[in-house]
């Protein structure tokens, strides 16, 4: 894999740190900075290129973070600004870049600009910055149009003054009003406030969604445009935000999730965002033809404008790759998410190893998210211990996602304080310490692979073609004569012509590539 140091995240191997989960510095039971900056040389070790940290400023916590207080405030909980800084620095000295996460389509309902709106006056330049209407019906009881929540029930809340708030999300997560000059003001300032503080780049959360059209229609019977996704008002905001970021060197991934392709890469034009998250890889099931298509679907995407794919196999919304791999349905969706859904975990723990070789030898950059290097599978969260608002908006039948958000096992005995989510019975099986030394982990064979994706020239953004196979087997050529085959099937089946074996998910059987199982080779003649 190679790229010009300008041109790293169009290769980059990026890691999620989901901080209150990922190390706990001060054993208070919650993760954080402290502990982020001692597992420095482990990360520096698996060999991932940047950190993207979910949010980790001031922050009440009713939505994991999402709900922000203080974009210029690390929240106590994790730390302080000064061990921010003093992290992004050190990381970028073991050669590691930094992202973080900016929430423009709200904040939290503790932040000063919406204290200050729910203490004015209907009417006023407060509550200009957020979406406040009055209702409708007799007494305005009824809520201003038939807007919905992502997370279930209405899209508005009233308060005792008779005007309603509009929240895409939980109540305590107020959108903002992205035609207010103000608005647009303070997030360039915030761009700007952590680029000279050295971050290398920016991930948008739910980047598609903080415009709205001014009249706040009903949504109606197939409403086009919609009157809050992906309006054309956007890309004039990305295009002033890129002129910041350029300013700085710095990049743009945004979570855009479109059906329309052309519009999706409208959100990827050089002036506007570096990258975008491909949800629909993974949201894809464990079945060859499937995932072809998507990945053609993606690369097509992305061809019009120039810019590399991202490819990700699990994050923190979503349920565990091992588990979801050894499920029957192995998509996801979240209005189907039950308790105790059984798992084979030997087959999702096959498929998974099978997956990241998959997904680390397409070509673009990759996000791995904390923990999949150790193989975790989903937790199973005691109903009295959830948090997470989604499972209450839901009236309690949807667990929520706080089952792939279950603290990090460094060792192999439990902390001794407690964590803010309980870990499981059996979940020191998958400790690092122990997956360290231990050549068939699956920490191990994320380190392999990872080191071999950067020191390969034929990784990373660039061509590739598919090549002939049995059903039930993707195989392809990258650069370089590299060659990556996955058996999705049942049965065994022949390797291509190669030199030499440079990695297996699993034992080959007779020279076959098993089922479930991914290689990386190179071709005869390949070179370097």
């Amino acid at each position: 894999m190679s790229a010009s140091d300008s041109d790293w995240w169009r290769s980059a191997a990026i890691y999620q740190v989901y901080v209150r989960s990922f190390a706990d510095g001060d054993g208070d039971g919650t993760g954080d900075l402290a502990g982020v900056r001692a597992g420095l040389p482990y990360l520096a070790e698996l060999g991932i290129d940047a950190l993207w940290f979910t949010p980790w400023y001031l922050s009440p916590l009713a939505d994991g973070g999402y709900d922000v207080a203080d974009y210029r405030c690390i929240d106590p909980a994790f730390g302080t600004l000064v061990e921010a800084e003093k992290l992004i620095a050190e990381a970028r000295q073991a050669g590691i870049r930094t992202i973080v996460d900016i929430v423009p389509n709200h904040v939290s309902d503790q932040h000063a600009w919406f204290r200050a709106a729910r203490a004015a006056r209907p009417g006023s330049p407060e509550r200009a910055l957020f979406h406040f209407r009055p209702g409708r019906g007799t007494d305005g009881e009824l809520p201003p149009n038939d807007w919905e929540s992502e997370f279930g029930g209405s899209a508005w809340t009233r308060l005792p003054d008779g005007e309603w708030y509009l929240h895409l999300f939980a109540p305590e997560q107020p959108d903002l009003n992205w035609a207010h000059p103000a608005v647009r003001g303070e997030h360039e300032e915030i761009l700007r406030f952590w680029f000279e503080r050295g971050v290398a780049g920016v991930r948008i959360d739910s980047a598609a969604l903080p415009v709205k059209d001014a009249d706040l229609p009903d949504l109606g019977a197939g409403r086009d445009p919609h009157p809050y996704i992906d309006r054309d008002e956007l890309h004039d905001i990305y295009r002033s935000w890129r002129a910041v970021a350029d300013e700085y060197g710095g990049i743009f991934v945004g979570e855009v999730w479109l059906p329309d392709s052309e519009r999706f890469a409208r959100y990827l034009r050089p002036d506007e965002l570096h990258t975008a998250f491909n949800l629909s890889f993974l949201a894809c099931p464990w079945d060859a033809e499937k995932l072809r298509r998507t990945i053609d679907e993606t690369l097509a995407e992305h061809a019009p404008v120039g810019a590399p794919a991202t490819w990700v196999l699990c994050n923190h919304d979503v349920t565990r790759t091992v588990t979801r791999y050894g499920r029957e349905d192995t998509g996801f969706d979240f209005a189907t998410k039950v308790f105790g859904t059984p798992t084979d975990l030997a087959l999702g723990t096959r498929r998974a190893r099978a997956a990241a070789l998959l997904s680390l030898a397409l070509p673009g950059s990759v996000y791995v998210y904390q923990g999949e290097e150790l193989g975790l599978p989903e937790a199973e969260i005691p109903r009295d211990r959830i948090q997470d608002p989604m499972h209450f908006r839901s009236g309690g039948t949807d667990p929520g996602r706080d089952g792939c958000r279950v603290p990090l096992p460094w060792t192999g005995t439990p902390p001794a304080a407690e964590p803010w989510l309980p870990q499981p019975a059996g979940w020191f099986a998958y400790a690092a310490d122990r997956q360290a030394s231990d050549p068939g982990s699956m920490l191990s064979l994320y380190r392999t692979a990872l080191r071999l994706r950067r020191t390969e020239p034929g990784f990373g953004d660039g061509p590739m073609t598919w090549l002939p196979s049995a059903p039930g087997v993707l195989a392809f050529a990258r650069p370089h004569g590299l060659v990556c085959v996955a058996n999705l099937g049942a049965d065994p089946v022949a390797l291509p012509p190669h030199e030499s074996v440079l990695l297996t998910s699993g034992p080959l059987t007779s020279g076959e590539l098993p089922g479930d199982t991914a290689v990386w080779l190179r071709a005869r003649g390949g070179g370097r």
